[in-house]
């Protein structure tokens, strides 16, 4: 009979705690933990991250698991699993992942059941769940989906194009005016003035637009308070995002992890100097 070999799943918080801390004020319930986990078998760690990975068990770049779970023994070869491994691989690419319902989870989940006819954890897979049925999940939908287009794309968020609109846009000058052809001085006064009385018009317009502008966005503040602290945690967590991807130091699926624990970090400690 074929020797067994044991099984293991390496379970990570990627949020080092804070989604425990943070998550009843940031979504409106508990979260135990931002789940990132790894089959560990044969003495290696199987993971699915821009591609299916291997590394010796234990030395991702994920630091130590937070637990060990037993899942069990397996009696297949190496080269048995490997081969399957390569026969999924177009499923679970960089293009492939989506943060909610095709991740490294999922791919754990899937390897585990070819191992040993079991699953994972249910409460590692249903986390997605947990999140987007608390208060703030579907308010937070939209930068979900922004930090999976750009870790499918492996750069950085890009910013929106400027886009020059009429106003905006610098007329030519008028041509010059021969020197031997001279304007009368009363149509010269004329036009000076007439050109005078179009500026103060037109900085009269543009003011009133700003004052508008700015009173819709109060108002749209008061009605949909959500939604401005949405945006504004969203741009926060792009610009920190962009940020760690320009050292160059990071991957992407590690650089989001990172902006996301620094802007909720910041959101605890203003947090708690308001309750203090």
């Amino acid at each position: 009979m074929q020797e067994g070999h044991k099984v293991s799943l390496n379970v990570y918080d990627l949020s080092n705690g804070l989604a425990r801390q943070l998550s009843t004020s940031f979504l409106g319930k508990p979260i135990e933990a931002i789940w990132h986990t790894g089959v560990v078998v044969y003495g290696k760690e199987y993971f699915y991250g821009g591609g299916i990975q291997s590394t010796a068990a234990g030395a991702t770049q994920y630091g130590r698991p937070v637990r060990v779970v037993d899942l069990g023994v397996t009696h297949l070869p190496r080269e048995v699993f490997e081969d399957y491994l390569r026969d999924i691989a177009p499923r679970y690419t960089a293009e492939t992942y989506r943060l909610m319902t095709h991740n490294c989870n999922n791919f754990a989940n899937e390897a585990a059941q070819f191992l040993v006819g079991a699953g994972i954890p249910d409460y590692i897979l249903s986390l997605p769940n947990e999140v987007m049925s608390s208060p703030m999940g579907p308010l937070i939908m939209p930068m979900i989906q922004n930090l999976e287009a750009s870790l499918r794309s492996n750069v950085a968020p890009q910013t929106q194009q400027f886009v020059p609109t009429p106003a905006s846009v610098s007329l030519p000058p008028p041509p010059a005016v021969a020197a031997d052809t001279k304007a009368p001085a009363s149509t010269t006064t004329a036009t000076a003035a007439a050109t005078s009385d179009v500026a103060a018009d037109s900085s009269s317009s543009k003011q009133e637009e700003a004052k508008k502008e700015t009173q819709e966005k109060a108002a749209a503040a008061a009605v949909d308070p959500l939604g401005n602290m949405r945006g504004k945690v969203q741009e926060e967590v792009m610009k920190e995002f962009a940020a760690i991807m320009a050292s160059g130091t990071f991957r992407a699926s590690e650089a989001a992890a990172l902006a996301m624990r620094r802007v909720m970090e910041r959101h605890g400690d203003a947090t708690s100097m308001q309750q203090a």
